[in-house]
């Protein structure tokens, strides 16, 4: 996938393979939640930049480096928090309440 190898640092690439106890979610307080932003959408710490934008970018093929170009207001610590919250969301179930 183009763009996902500047988001790990030389040397240190992803633990593989994947484990739930490999999986940290460090820069996940960058993703806010504010029912008056965006619908309530998880955006980027404050902005109106939302996860699903980013992801749905990269997924396009959208380069790191164009992203920060179209949000100058962005860090890559900014992406790595989306992509954090996309997969921890993703292994997320919600189990809908039973009226009793």
């Amino acid at each position: 996938m183009r763009g996902l190898g500047q988001l790990f640092p030389t040397g240190h690439p992803p633990p593989s393979p994947y484990t739930p106890a490999m999986i940290t979610f460090p820069e996940i307080n960058r993703v806010t939640l504010d029912t008056s932003v965006m619908g309530g959408k998880p955006c980027i710490r404050g902005t109106r930049v939302t996860v699903g934008t980013i992801t749905g970018l990269l997924a396009s093929g959208a380069e790191i480096s164009e992203i920060l170009e179209l949000y100058p207001y962005l860090a890559i610590e900014d992406i790595r928090a989306a992509l954090s919250y996309a997969a921890w969301r993703s292994e997320e179930r919600e189990i809908p309440l039973q009226a009793v």
